[in-house]
């Protein structure tokens, strides 16, 4: 696909048919594994898939504290992707956050080619980090923190074509 048009098609999935080929599952991972990493410190960024029941702990922990425990942050999506990074060192500033944001994307745009829908996930990310008890069953290397996910797995959502719509404010400085 090309890249305007897979641009174009990429949008937030809210319903998921509960499906996820491991082949599909493996184009999107290596997504991740393509993308450019601050000062290429790849050791700095950890990928945890979960496709178990800590998927459903997961989800409810975040539906719980959003204050609905019956919500579902997660859309019964098959599988969550967790981008953990390195933090801590000041000088680094906001590197591990925007390397972590980068690997989401691409893997984002990533399950769109291979026809998956898929889903940034950052406030059901802010609930895991609140529950310690829930981080150690990530098994975790040290020194990794959450800091966002992606949920993807088959869906029936069309993923259409959209004309750009110029939401964002642009100034130049010429």
């Amino acid at each position: 696909m090309e890249s305007n048009e897979l641009f174009r098609r990429r949008k937030s999935v809210r319903s998921y048919t509960g499906k996820l080929s491991q082949t599909a599952l493996r184009s999107v991972l290596d997504a991740a594994q393509l993308s450019p990493v601050g000062m290429g410190r790849f050791e700095s960024v950890h990928l945890t898939v979960i496709q178990n029941a800590l998927l459903d702990e997961i989800d409810r922990n975040a539906g719980a504290a959003f204050g609905d425990a019956g919500k579902h942050p997660l859309y019964g999506a098959p599988c969550l992707i967790l981008v953990s990074a390195k933090l801590g060192d000041p000088a680094n500033g906001n590197v591990p956050y925007s390397n972590a944001a980068i690997l989401a994307e691409s893997m984002a745009l990533a399950a769109i080619d291979a026809n998956l829908g898929s889903c940034l996930i950052w406030g059901a990310v802010r609930a895991l980090n609140a529950n310690p008890a829930l981080v150690a069953k990530l098994n975790l290397p040290d020194g990794f923190v959450p800091c966002c996910g992606v949920i993807v797995g088959e869906t029936s959502d069309k993923m259409e074509v959209r004309e750009v719509r110029n939401r964002i404010a642009v100034d130049y400085i010429i």
